[in-house]
């Protein structure tokens, strides 16, 4: 299994390089990203993006929920956003139980999902995101796509676009002057969130 990079290796800052060629090399790279993306489980990963394991591609794989198949983005390409017509309306997150019970305790506000990284240890933070996203894409076997995504997966397809930009999400945090968290495990083995003063 290979290895995830960690900030601030320098890899995770670089725009990254459009695939040339879906070959056996390629194909190979996803089987590792699947395994790489799997293995993780403290948090569990949603989605992997190539630089994360050290391969300056624009290349990302999502795996919606536990259940879901993997999904394979190949040169992908946001052709427009689009927002919600009802912006109360919550949509579930693979991180709600964590955070669930971390909000009487680290006063983040009731309904707000944290977005974090495998990529970055233990902080979290509040992202706003666009409710939908049209992206173009490849898949594995070569096939160009443009599909509409809405709620979670536009999310996870945001933040790992964002990763083929040499941009992590922290970035987003501060642009948005939203809050960044740190998390620990408390004697209980919860998760718990305390503030980071900038």
């Amino acid at each position: 299994m290979l290895s995830i990079v960690q900030a601030p290796n320098s890899v995770l800052a670089q725009v990254a390089k459009p695939v040339a060629k879906i070959d056996k090399t390629l194909l190979g790279l996803l089987r590792e990203m699947v395994i790489s993306l799997e293995g993780a489980t403290d948090p569990e990963g949603v989605g992997l993006a190539a630089p994360q394991i050290g391969k300056s591609l624009q290349v990302f794989i999502v795996k919606y929920t536990p259940d879901s198949p993997i999904s394979t983005f190949i040169n992908p390409k946001i052709e427009s956003f689009f927002d919600e017509e009802n912006p109360t309306k919550s949509h579930p997150t693979r991180q709600s139980k964590t955070t669930a019970k971390a909000k009487k305790k680290s006063g983040i506000e009731k309904g707000v999902q944290l977005e974090g990284c495998l990529s970055i240890d233990k902080i979290w933070g509040v992202v706003k995101r666009h409710y939908g996203v049209v992206l173009s894409y490849q898949d594995e076997h070569g096939t160009q796509h443009k599909r509409k995504f809405e709620g979670f997966m536009a999310t996870i397809i945001q933040h790992e676009y964002d990763h083929l930009q040499g941009v992590l999400f922290p970035k987003r945090v501060l642009e948005q002057n939203n809050q960044l968290y740190r998390s620990s495990k408390n004697k209980k083995g919860e998760t718990e969130f305390e503030e980071i003063e900038l």
